[in-house]
């Protein structure tokens, strides 16, 4: 969909500057809302192929900034991340994640943040690859050939799982779709808890407040629950709930976390860890699909380690594994935008974005532009294995082999995990278990989409497939 193309440079704030600002003009009130509820994908696109760099527009009875250049994203999320807060979208989330880290702001949520990060140290998350690959595994065991399966809905319960385990110590396997169903009613309300008094609306009796109120309730009671039998046992297992319960702030008061602050951060844990993982391989699998000559080189690596379910240390032996997530992540990021309230008015280039304004940037729309990317739109995992002489951050950050190819936007041409103090906290962990997950079942299965399926983004909290993913299982 593309932005309306009457659009204007102005120059506003007598006394106080001169001041260009830059943007689509609406044909009428709430026009940019309701196109952006509908295809944010395309509205976000259009406006910066239109407009340039930095493109000011009505949003939600608001100002917004959509920001493109790789330099003004770090600005934004590393070196003046603190003349930002969170966006509106995710204040609305505390309806859902209370007080968690990706909700959380300021001096709370660094100490939060302190108190959660044992539980993500590299040793730690290196001792949950044998569930992730064995999980997998049994979930590949109870697939058959020629048999049709919403692959969405087999990854959401393969992510569910795991982190279940390793976040629990518990086996949610055989609850997996219905904490999934929860979870998705709770994802479903998101647009609407953001729609202009959002906040009050989601106080009325409408339809979609009580099935979110009913799925946050069930996700409560198994969380709760959990805390409480852990609380009791007193029992350290090693996994990340024990890790929460155990961890103490020692740059703070040197407390630990109640049972409310256990709860947001396990909700947040249970959301982002099994969600975006959840989605990156779904992408992949239909990306595979439509692409055999990479899926017959993954099928040529993975064979090569001779039947064994992966492990941490065959890691290195999957370097075109870990390009195929890499490539997967940038043309269908998980996480596809970005959002912070400037705290003051912001300059950037030759314009100034004025307090209060929504700010956003869009891993969708960096990781596509053809000025940082060749073949943008293509599916090309080789080219985090091209020696480019460019800035080498490999596929993680930096914590895995790999090279950046977008090099010519530099580091933040890809952002699929965010960036600063900011950063998901759990990318290490979500490399991991994508990589040997897709390791594991490209072992056993192809798949292959069912051809009369229409295959749609649907841009939300996380970037899903609309309607599912039904593909044909067949043994290799």
């Amino acid at each position: 969909m593309a932005a309306h193309p009457a659009g204007r440079e102005r120059t506003a704030g007598e006394g106080r500057g001169t001041i260009l600002t830059k943007g689509p003009r609406q044909r009428f009130p709430g026009e940019f809302t309701i196109r952006a509820a509908r295809d944010p994908l395309s509205f976000l696109t259009s406006a910066a192929r239109h407009y340039g760099d930095v493109v000011e527009f009505s949003l939600g009875g608001g100002r917004a900034a959509l920001l493109a250049h790789p330099d003004d994203i770090r600005d934004v999320l590393v070196t003046n991340g603190r003349q930002f807060h969170k966006g509106r979208g995710l204040q609305r989330a505390r309806l859902l994640l209370g007080e968690g880290l990706l909700t959380s702001e300021g001096e709370f949520h660094l100490r939060q943040r302190r108190l959660a990060s044992p539980a993500f140290h590299r040793a730690r998350v290196e001792a949950y690859a044998h569930t992730m690959a064995e999980y997998a595994r049994r979930r590949a065991d109870r697939w058959r050939d020629g048999e049709v399966l919403d692959v969405s809905r087999e990854m959401a319960a393969y992510t569910l799982a795991v982190v279940g385990k390793t976040l629990f110590d518990a086996d949610i396997e055989r609850e997996a779709y219905e904490i999934g169903d929860a979870l998705t009613a709770s994802i479903a309300a998101f647009n609407f808890m953001t729609l202009p008094m959002g906040e009050l609306l989601m106080r009325l009796p409408f339809p979609a407040v009580r099935r979110f109120e009913r799925a946050r309730d069930r996700l409560d009671a198994t969380i709760y629950r959990m805390i409480t039998e852990r609380r009791a046992s007193g029992e350290d297992r090693g996994d990340l709930l024990s890790m929460l319960l155990l961890a103490h702030d020692t740059e703070g008061d040197g407390g630990g976390m109640s049972d409310v602050q256990l709860r947001d951060e396990a909700m947040t844990l249970l959301l982002a860890g099994h969600e975006t993982t959840a989605n990156a391989l779904a992408w992949t699998w239909y990306l595979l699909s439509r692409n055999p000559d990479a899926e017959a080189r993954l099928h040529a690596e993975v064979d090569a380690l001779g039947g064994a379910t992966p492990t941490a240390a065959d890691l290195v032996r999957l370097p075109y594994t870990r390009a195929v997530i890499a490539e997967s992540l940038r043309v269908y990021p998980p996480a596809w935008v970005i959002g912070r309230t400037a705290l003051t008015d912001y300059p950037v280039r030759d314009h100034v974005i004025r307090k209060g304004s929504l700010v956003l940037v869009s891993q969708w729309v960096t990781h596509r532009d053809p000025r940082w990317w060749d073949e943008a739109e293509d599916f090309r995992p080789e080219r985090w294995l091209e020696p480019t002489g460019g800035q080498e951050v490999g596929v993680s950050g930096g914590r895995e082999p790999g090279r950046f190819a977008g090099q010519r936007g530099g580091r933040f041409a890809y952002f699929p995990f965010g960036a600063g103090t900011r950063v998901c906290i759990g990318e290490q962990f979500a490399w991991m278990e994508a990589t040997l997950a897709l390791a594991t079942f490209a072992q056993r299965w192809r798949l292959r989409l069912v051809p009369v399926h229409a295959v749609t983004p649907q841009a939300i909290i996380t970037l899903r497939i609309r309607h599912g993913l039904p593909m044909t299982v067949q043994a290799r």
